[in-house]
């Protein structure tokens, strides 16, 4: 009970307030990790809708141009490493690290 001059001066000592436990936290943080979850999978759903998948044509001219590219940088690395190669044989020869 509030005393008679905490009356008259409109003071009311309330009730001890408590900070939110443990449990409650613990149930805000699940609904607010179950709210995000939720929002991404309606975001991948909304963008799963976008993907267009590419057509059999489409698949074999771009399979085609990984080929072709493929094989172009593998010969131009051969030559490149032979080239090298030569190099660093002569440049030794010359200073006697070869036998």
């Amino acid at each position: 009970m509030a005393t008679k001059t905490a009356i008259e001066r409109g003071e009311e000592r309330s009730a001890k307030r408590q900070e939110p436990g443990a449990l409650s936290e613990l149930s805000s943080n699940a609904m607010g990790t179950w709210t995000n979850f939720t929002r991404f999978l309606s975001d991948v759903r909304a963008e799963m809708r976008k993907v267009v998948a590419p057509s059999r044509k489409e698949v074999k001219v771009t399979t085609t141009v990984v080929i072709v590219a493929v094989f172009i940088f593998g010969v131009f690395f051969f030559v490149v490493d032979w080239i090298f190669n030569i190099g660093v044989h002569s440049l030794l020869a010359k200073l006697g690290g070869l036998q």
